[in-house]
């Protein structure tokens, strides 16, 4: 388990050290070890809680941790509430983490103001049926598939896990920010979760239920709540949790995101009617499909604070299931830049295809990032070329990953187009921070072009080895290093050493891209 404690050290006045003095041994005066006061030793164990308190309140949250181990004293102060205003934890899914989380959550969990919890899918199987130890062999045509006996315990873990910090928050009415995430994303590869693995090991459906009333329960007890955040926590959140905010904590609501792939059908977790009581809300993250053109008229009213910040995550999944129809036109976008005209919006796609993100991508959204997740659709050079001319002024973050398994080679975005689509991205969008490629074709000549149009403007260029590709003309030449070359000209085109990406493992961008969204969002959010 991850901690990671609010209150960094901070470096504070005080006075000046004393000049060097003879010791008391040395003086005459008695011996130092064993040094007594009125006749009664003075250690570590005897000073004040205060004075334990203040001094924990300099240490880094490891140091506070290791220093607490001094005494019995010094463990009673290490939970002292002034110290723990904020609470971020990473949880990987095992038994072994309950005991410590349990230990932890109870000390905590009924005063801590800020609770983030990742649940980390870092030690899921990440294969198919044999994945695991114990896996059954995959079943033949027209069998049902068995069920991945660890998968079903990592699943049943990670319900008991949620439990926990749920129930130690539901009387907690300091709570001000509330971050839940939980990565379950690699469980859902080889079917639903939903209907296969989560029957079997909550075949009644209590645990979700229990899980459900105890969000609801931590709602309607919240007096100061400001941030509520939910990503992909498998049905926690229901089209009737909201409802059991008061109005005066949902009239002072600050950000909102709800982002949930697991839910039944065409369900929707938040309405126009509902939303409309959120008059303070600066930041909101919700799926795509959810976010309607009656809502962004709700944003755009005059009795709305401005929005900032909006998140929406696209996903095939959600297109299938529910309707474009709905989605906000281009009059309403307008509407809504009128009365926020510094929103910014981030979009993550996830197997979208062209022809949707065509319809998707209206001219007045102000689109500050995008990310292209794709498995099994890629991304058109024509929605790129689209993104590039429309959003010139805002775009700052263009992230382009495609996991397509296919023999013929990565796609070339350049195909049949006098211009590559992503040096033209590059020369139009001034304001293009970062640039993340990989599976798509990206020739050596237009990647040092990228480098020299953005400069150090460009301050990430992610780009895998696999996905670069030379010309005839560069590998032909026998006199340059067509490799070395391309490091040295991109180099001196970002004014700064430069390599591909050789381990795409290295970067989460790329092999987490749920993680990724929803940490970037967090921070995108924050940043208003």
């Amino acid at each position: 388990m991850l901690l990671f404690l609010s209150q960094e050290p901070q470096a504070r006045p005080g006075p000046p050290p004393p000049p060097p003095v003879a010791s008391a041994a040395a003086a005459g005066l008695g011996p130092a070890p064993g040094m007594s006061v009125c006749g009664e030793a003075v250690g570590a164990g005897s000073l004040p809680s205060e004075l334990v308190v203040h001094i924990f309140s300099f240490l880094a949250g490891p140091d506070r941790l290791r220093a607490s181990a001094a005494c019995s004293h010094w463990r009673e102060c290490l939970f002292y509430p002034a110290l723990w205003p904020r609470l971020r934890l990473s949880l990987r899914v095992s038994p072994a983490e309950r005991p410590r989380l349990e230990f932890l959550m109870r000390k905590c969990g009924w005063f801590v103001r800020e609770l983030r919890v990742q649940f980390a899918a870092d030690n899921y199987p990440s294969g198919g049926a044999a994945a695991g130890e114990g896996a059954a062999v995959a079943a033949g045509d027209g069998e049902a598939a068995p069920l991945c006996p660890r998968w079903l315990e990592l699943l049943r873990t990670y319900l008991e896990l949620v439990l926990c910090v749920l129930s130690s928050v539901r009387n907690n009415r300091n709570l001000q920010k509330l971050s839940l995430f939980g990565d379950i994303s690699i469980l859902q590869q080889h079917g639903s979760i939903s209907n296969t693995y989560l029957g079997k090991v909550d075949p009644d459906g209590k645990k979700i239920k229990q899980i459900q009333q105890l969000f609801e329960e931590i709602l309607g007890n919240s007096r100061q709540l400001k941030w509520l955040s939910c990503g992909f926590m498998l049905q926690i959140v229901t089209p009737t949790s909201l409802s059991s905010l008061s109005n005066p904590i949902a009239n002072t609501m600050e950000h909102l995101s709800l982002l949930d792939n697991h839910i039944p059908g065409n369900t929707t977790l938040i309405t126009a009617v509902e939303l409309e009581r959120f008059v303070n809300l600066r930041s909101l993250a919700l799926d795509f499909c959810d976010f309607t053109a009656e809502m962004a008229r709700v944003l755009a009213d005059s009795n709305h604070v401005p929005l900032h910040r909006l998140s929406l995550l696209v996903h095939s999944v959600s297109i299938m299931h529910k309707s474009l129809d709905s989605m906000p036109e281009d009059e309403n976008w307008k509407a809504l830049t009128r009365n926020s005209t510094n929103l910014r919006v981030y979009i993550m796609a996830f197997d979208v295809k062209s022809d949707d993100m065509l319809r998707i991508l209206k001219p007045s959204i102000p689109l500050e990032r995008i990310h292209f997740d794709s498995y099994i659709t890629c991304v058109s050079g024509a929605v790129v070329d689209l993104i590039s001319r429309q959003y010139d002024k805002f775009l700052t973050h263009f992230i382009l990953m495609n996991d397509v398994i296919d023999m013929s080679g990565f796609p070339d975005l350049s195909d049949n187009r006098n211009e590559d689509p992503l040096v033209l991205l590059a020369w139009r969008c001034t304001r293009l921070s970062l640039l993340a490629v990989h599976g798509y074709t990206v020739w050596a000549h237009n990647l040092i072009a990228i480098a020299r149009l953005r400069g150090s403007d460009l301050k990430v260029l992610e780009v895998t080895e696999e996905s670069i590709d030379f010309d005839q003309g560069e590998l032909a030449d026998q006199d340059v290093d067509p490799v070395h070359n391309l490091i040295e000209q991109v180099s001196l085109g970002l004014g700064r050493p430069w390599h591909a990406v050789m381990d795409i493992e290295l970067l989460s961008v790329f092999t987490e891209p749920t993680r990724h969204f929803y940490r970037e969002m967090q921070s995108f959010s924050e940043g208003i």
